[in-house]
């Protein structure tokens, strides 16, 4: 596994929400998994240069630098099929696109979409409120682009 600081700002980007908030002892336990996935991950028979973490405690965030080999079809399938395992095993939900995640008091939790515009109404969220665009691509959008204040993001059509 290639530790993040030496993917390149294009190194591709997926975002992977949890439903909800991972324990300590599943972190150690996912991530020791994720090492283990992407030290053997391939495209074509070639070593994709990788890297895998949990943020926040709610993000699994997998990364590959393509400027050594393209993630290609069958290689984003296995990653796949690999995050459907870790739903199975940890009893968790990480292809929900409709709960989103903010931080409120310093801590990240999140709510359904449903749920979110009414927050807003009560004002328990505002446009200053950081929310998380897991539509990132890179990891240069990562770095800018991920966690930002609501009014920054696709989620500010709520608050318009």
């Amino acid at each position: 596994m290639v530790h993040y600081s030496e993917m390149s700002a294009e190194s591709r980007v997926w975002v992977y929400q949890s439903n909800r908030e991972f324990t300590s002892t599943e972190i150690a336990e996912i991530r020791k998994k994720g090492e283990v996935f992407v030290n053997n991950w391939t495209a074509h028979k070639q070593e994709l240069k990788a890297c895998f973490d949990i943020y926040y405690n709610w993000f699994i965030v997998l990364i590959v630098d393509e400027e050594q080999a393209k993630a290609s079809g069958c290689s984003i399938d296995k990653s796949i099929a690999f995050m459907k395992q870790l739903e199975k095993e940890y009893n968790i939900n990480l292809f929900d696109r409709l709960n989103i995640c903010y931080v409120k008091n310093e801590k990240v939790t999140s709510c359904k979409l449903a749920d979110f515009e009414p927050l807003i109404e009560k004002g328990e969220i505002s446009g200053s409120t950081f929310v998380f665009n897991n539509l990132i691509r890179t990891k240069e959008d990562m770095e800018c682009n991920w966690r930002i204040p609501l009014k920054e993001s696709w989620h500010k059509k709520f608050v318009d």
